[in-house]
């Protein structure tokens, strides 16, 4: 299995004290290790001999002391654990975020215009001529009165309704949202890991929802042979385990979750590698690893048919390429009317960040 490698981080920001800079190292890490401080001071000792991160005045000793000082790790008096606290847990949030946010590109892609007149929430760059029935909130008076310097001259300063422009704003819909992600084995099989950058989306996806868009809910529930949901503060800590795949046992715990939320929209993001294996009949559970199994796929078609119906869509992230996984995500997604994409684990936070801002906005006239 190949290990981490952290070559961006060969040489230390410029313009950041030295524990800054280690800080965000040690961040990086503990993503990795599931939030096994341990583990990743270990690494940070390693990283520091081969690389020489520290110097005679500061060294990963001075760095410990910081991260106790400031909060961010509690050291347990009675067997010396030592773990990371809320304040370190949020900030691995906020990491994720920039580092995932930040990659993306401004597009349009994917925005539904809509031509009902409304109120939004946040103003945009763009402006309109005024038209009858428009607000007086929504009138932009620094153009309106350029307009009217410009028509009518200054010395005659008089304002019409031609001069009149309107301030577009962008409605944002309030959304309640389940994210799952998948947890079983093969999430780490064949030397690849694919459970970080899980995680790291659901972060960040976390994170910009509870800054963001505050009205909105995010629940995020994780499928293994059984399916449960974790809350925001355990995704650090979130590993895979020796599991088939229950789709079906994800998506019922998901369904019940928005069928208790009072949003009208309501949607399911699937973060997975795989096809489902597993399903639990009574207290036993059937598997079937080998190929597609028309019996656990039929109980998934018919749960996406009743999300359809229930106005659920489904957005399924397949992070594989394996061909024949094809047919059953567009059986799966046409079912339901949703989307699926089959995201890189380099592109899924961009795939994922685009659907769901997209599905936010609408430009308000």
């Amino acid at each position: 299995m190949l290990g981490y490698r952290f070559i961006k981080y060969d040489s230390l920001e410029n313009g950041k004290s030295k524990f800054e800079q280690l800080l965000n190292l040690f961040l990086q890490m503990l993503t990795h290790t599931n939030g096994d401080v341990s583990e990743a001071l270990q690494w940070l000792n390693e990283l520091d001999k081969q690389y020489g991160l520290t110097d005679d005045e500061y060294g990963v000793g001075d760095f410990i002391d910081e991260l106790k000082e400031k909060g961010y790790i509690d050291e347990n008096p009675g067997n010396g654990n030592i773990s990371i606290t809320g304040k370190t847990e949020q900030s691995i949030r906020k990491q994720s975020l920039e580092e995932i946010f930040g990659k993306l590109k401004k597009t349009k892609q994917g925005n539904h215009n809509t031509f009902k007149p409304g109120s939004g929430d946040e103003q945009n760059s763009e402006t309109r001529p005024f038209i009858f029935g428009d607000r007086m909130e929504q009138i932009d008076f620094t153009e309106s009165i350029r307009n009217a310097q410009i028509n009518h001259g200054i010395d005659s300063f008089r304002m019409q309704e031609d001069d009149l422009k309107i301030r577009e704003t962008d409605y944002k819909s309030q959304t309640s949202t389940v994210l799952m992600i998948d947890i079983s084995h093969s999430m780490i099989l064949y030397g690849e890991d694919r459970i970080t950058p899980a995680k790291k989306v659901a972060m960040a996806l976390s994170e910009l929802i509870t800054t963001k868009y505050p009205k909105d809910t995010l629940d995020i529930v994780v499928f293994g042979n059984d399916a449960w949901p974790i809350e925001i503060k355990d995704l650090p800590y979130l590993q895979v385990g020796p599991y088939h795949t229950n789709t079906v046992a994800g998506l019922e715990l998901a369904m019940d979750i928005l069928r208790r939320r009072k949003n009208a929209n309501k949607q399911i993001f699937m973060i997975t590698d795989g096809k489902p294996t597993c399903l639990k009949i009574g207290k036993r559970y059937y598997k079937n690893s080998f190929g597609l199994d028309r019996k656990v796929v039929n109980r998934c078609i018919n749960l996406a048919a009743q999300c359809k119906k229930l106005k659920i869509p489904i957005t399924t992230f397949m992070i594989a390429s394996d061909p024949y996984l094809q047919k059953y995500v567009q059986e799966f997604t046409e079912t339901n009317n949703g989307k699926a994409f089959f995201a890189s684990l380099d592109k899924l936070g961009a795939f994922i960040f685009k659907d769901f801002e997209s599905g936010k906005r609408k430009t308000v006239y």
